[in-house]
């Protein structure tokens, strides 16, 4: 496994809503000419013994064994384009199907073996896929209907309402002037990246949905259908 990016800190594996689970770390890169140093989030979603990560987020020996007692990890999905730095250590280390949307590219020669797209087969019960139809990288969100409806979003949605203790000084600061930190909000740099147009997210406003958990940022319980609308709403004026 030394081949692969090692283990950065993160939290510990949180239950969120039944058979969710939630856990938060750490993601170092480059972008912009910047040294960006800041958290992320990886989902895991239990049905019966078999475990699903959205979002992959490689976890020390400690966080693994943890993950190992919930379940046994039989599929791995990529939702965003600019995600992916741990993808190929877990379908490595448990030979999981590795789930990705069509048009995608993956680090360390790591190769789909289902494809995600609306309609098609899922990787577990109760997911649907919404994809964005206007952006010039592929990104979707997964829609499990548990709860009143949870959204799974990797940088299109995100919730950061306050930096945590996985950001640096630096990007804690520069983060905060790019406008980063708010409830319900749009990435900034997925926005920059990927210029989306309002009929993507006239169309989200469709989907039936209580809570939100996104690649970056707390949990949206209970309003992110009204957060995510209003935000539309601000940038869009749909």
């Amino acid at each position: 496994m030394d081949q692969f990016p090692e283990a950065l800190p993160h939290g510990p594996i949180e239950e969120v809503f039944p058979n969710v689970f939630f856990v938060t770390g750490t993601m170092k890169t480059e972008l912009m000419n910047a040294h960006w140093h800041f958290s992320r989030n990886m989902t895991i979603v239990r049905e019966g013994d078999s475990l699903t990560l959205i979002n992959t987020v490689r976890l020390t020996d400690e966080g693994l064994a943890a993950l190992d007692a919930l379940g046994r990890v039989t599929n791995i999905v990529k939702i965003g384009s600019l995600h992916g730095r741990d993808d190929a250590f877990y379908k490595a280390r448990y030979g999981a199907t590795f789930w990705a949307m069509p048009g995608m590219q993956h680090e360390h020669g790591l190769v789909a073996d289902k494809e995600l797209v609306p309609g098609g087969e899922m990787p577990f019960a109760g997911c649907s896929v919404f994809d964005f139809r206007t952006i010039k990288l592929p990104e979707c969100i997964l829609h499990i209907d548990r709860e009143g409806g949870i959204l799974v979003a990797c940088d299109a949605l995100q919730n950061w309402e306050t930096p945590d203790e996985f950001f640096s000084d630096e990007s804690r600061s520069m983060m905060t002037g790019m406008g980063f930190f708010q409830r319900g909000n749009f990435g900034p740099v997925w926005m920059q990246v990927n210029e989306p147009a309002a009929d993507d997210f006239t169309r989200l406003k469709e989907l039936s949905f209580r809570h939100a958990l996104c690649g970056h940022g707390q949990p949206l319980r209970d309003i992110a259908k009204d957060a995510y609308t209003e935000r539309a709403n601000t940038v869009f004026g749909v």
